[in-house]
């Protein structure tokens, strides 16, 4: 949607990006309840990104599409569940997954949806000559 801001119906992006129909309506119905999208029903309808792909950061999508960012549980920012360790001040992994957890969660919110359409192949071929 990002390559080409336009209005896009639920079967053109299924058969462009070979996802099933129904899975993507599932997708496509949680990114516009978080405000991503915009869906417009009839003739010329379908659905359009409500904001720049510049100002869309990468960890807000997986975010709200997969839940918080965490290698394991109890790595999260704001674990949904108790740690099992016997220690969990102390515990050697998952004071590691909570850094991994860090750097991760920073590098996924330092990119955009921009970002990842300029690493797309087909936008390096559009500008070589």
């Amino acid at each position: 949607m990002a390559r080409q801001q336009r209005s896009w119906s639920i079967q053109e992006l299924s058969t462009q990006e070979e996802i099933p129909v129904k899975f993507l309506e599932q997708i496509l119905l949680s990114l516009r309840h978080a405000g991503y999208l915009s869906a417009k029903r009839g003739v010329g309808g379908g659905y359009t990104l409500r904001s720049l792909p510049s100002s869309i950061k990468v960890g807000d999508v997986i975010r709200t599409m997969d839940g918080p960012i965490a290698p394991v549980p109890c790595a999260a920012a704001q674990p949904a569940e108790n740690c099992t360790c016997p220690d969990p001040k102390n515990c050697s992994l998952r004071l590691l997954m909570t850094d991994v957890r860090s750097k991760i969660a920073e590098l996924l919110d330092s990119k955009t949806i921009d970002d990842l359409v300029k690493m797309h192949p087909e936008h390096a071929l559009a500008f070589e000559i």
